[in-house]
């Protein structure tokens, strides 16, 4: 689990993975451009595939290659894993209404 917190400390790794959230299956360069294009990012190549290795180390995204392709899938099941743990007890309702 440590490895997932480790993978959402970084605000890269963070808009990696909403990007992949809106758009599953995106290759290196698809994430590049987007990362340029929606977040004004000045990663290399090198510096997003070394944040993918980090997220897929960590169990967030799954690769698979077609071709000589290489795609990036999320994968929210560590998530998952993080509120099984600590499960969120319902909101409590505000002061004054009916409960």
């Amino acid at each position: 689990m440590g490895d997932v917190f480790k993978a959402l400390a970084d605000p890269t790794r963070r808009a990696l993975l909403d990007e992949l959230q809106e758009r599953s299956g995106q290759t290196l360069y698809e994430l590049v451009t987007r990362l340029i294009t929606r977040h004004g990012s000045t990663s290399s190549r090198q510096a997003v595939s070394q944040h993918l290795d980090v997220l897929e180390r960590a169990g967030l995204v799954r690769t698979r290659r077609e071709g000589r392709y290489k795609f990036h899938d999320l994968d929210t099941s560590p998530l998952r894993a993080i509120t099984d743990r600590w499960r969120l007890d319902p909101e409590p309702p505000p002061p004054g209404a009916n409960p």
